[in-house]
């Protein structure tokens, strides 16, 4: 893992500023010598920067996008936890010595992201916890492109992302029409649904619905946290996966069910790697995920606006991004190729099916 520190005042769009930002980052493979093979890859929800982890079937030395071939670039993102400036960061207003962000990363937490350090840094800093300021994945894009211009890069010949990447990658296709060569993206839309909002919304009160919810403590939430990744277990799957691979033979049971156990699994193993605070936050940046805001108010006119070659897929059985939202935006965008795969594993499947999706890309690319 790498770190790019921006040791200047990072404006936000809400209002507001952070006194400096740290972006972790991954990178693979080496920019040739026209700068025309760089591959950026924008992360999910709980992701972090070393896509060719979480994304083997796509990135890395079984995927298309393949470090012989490609400079691959990926970023973690504004407000997480996997060293990027976040909650968990330490704050330069508390606290002396060096940057706070430096202070963060003098130690590993979990999962590898920004050491908490149990409430206190290494020369006496505190995280920010509940003072982190909101962000936007407008925000988000703006720290990706001060990274973007300390590595040298002018052209990235694919910008791609699923998912909340997704989110990052079309906001950025129009922050940097000059930059963006081309587009990827999967179970993605212009802005978040009021369906999407409505269940961040109930992940969030179960968040808050923790006693410990808002301690200056980096296990705050842990219990709400898992809650509210058991409801978006519900959204990324579906009824049928569900049924499928969750159901008990034994009818004779009257409690430890299959499903109970795997939602609770779930939910141990996201609050393991993951914290409350950084997820409260990111689920506020998706629900303010609008092309149009600040652009007219017409989505439409803004895809419009977006001319790069673009493949967009779809998930058939996606209830939190349905691939009517894909549908709409292929109607739009001018130079956009939509593709559907068939799935049982709703919202995951853009990352299940890292088989079928590395197969459609490489065709997509082979004709490019």
């Amino acid at each position: 893992m790498n770190y790019f520190t921006y040791e200047h005042p990072f404006p936000l769009e809400g209002g507001g500023s952070l006194p400096s930002i740290t972006v972790a980052y991954h990178t693979y493979g080496r920019l040739n010598a026209d700068g025309s093979n760089v591959v950026w890859v924008c992360h999910a929800l709980t992701a972090n920067s070393d896509a060719a982890h979480w994304w083997p079937g796509v990135v890395g030395e079984k995927g298309p996008i393949h470090p012989d071939n490609y400079f691959i670039v990926c970023a973690n993102i504004l407000g997480s936890c996997y060293g990027t400036t976040g909650p968990l960061s330490m704050d330069p207003r508390k606290g002396t010595g060096t940057s706070g962000e430096a202070r963060a990363n003098e130690g590993v937490g979990r999962s590898g992201g920004a050491d908490p350090g149990g409430g206190a840094g290494a020369n006496g800093g505190v995280p920010y916890y509940a003072e982190f300021p909101q962000v936007t994945i407008r925000d988000m894009v703006r720290a990706h492109i001060l990274l973007r211009k300390h590595l040298g890069i002018e052209k990235i010949y694919l910008l791609m992302g699923g998912s909340m990447g997704g989110y990052q990658a079309l906001e950025w296709s129009v922050l940097e029409k000059e930059v963006i060569g081309q587009l990827f993206l999967t179970a993605t839309s212009p802005a978040e649904s009021a369906w999407g909002i409505a269940v961040h919304t109930a992940q969030r009160l179960a968040i808050e619905a923790d006693a410990s919810w808002r301690d200056a403590d980096p296990e705050a939430g842990r219990n709400g946290l898992k809650a509210a990744r058991a409801i978006g277990i519900l959204t990324y799957r579906n009824y049928g996966i569900m049924v499928r691979m969750q159901t008990d033979v034994d009818t004779e049971k009257l409690d430890g069910y299959k499903a109970s156990s795997y939602i609770e699994y779930q939910g141990d193993k996201l609050a393991d790697r993951f914290y409350a605070y950084c997820y409260w936050l990111l689920t506020k940046a998706m629900d303010s995920h609008s092309l149009a805001r600040g652009r007219g108010g017409d989505i439409e006119a803004v895809l419009r606006s977006i001319t790069q070659r673009t493949l967009l897929i779809g998930i058939t059985s996606d209830i939190l991004c349905p691939v009517e939202e894909q549908r709409h935006m292929a109607e739009h965008l001018p130079n956009a190729t939509l593709l559907e795969i068939d799935s049982a594993y709703g919202h995951d499947g853009f990352m299940v099916e890292g088989d079928k999706i590395a197969n459609h890309l490489r065709d997509w690319l082979s004709v490019s």
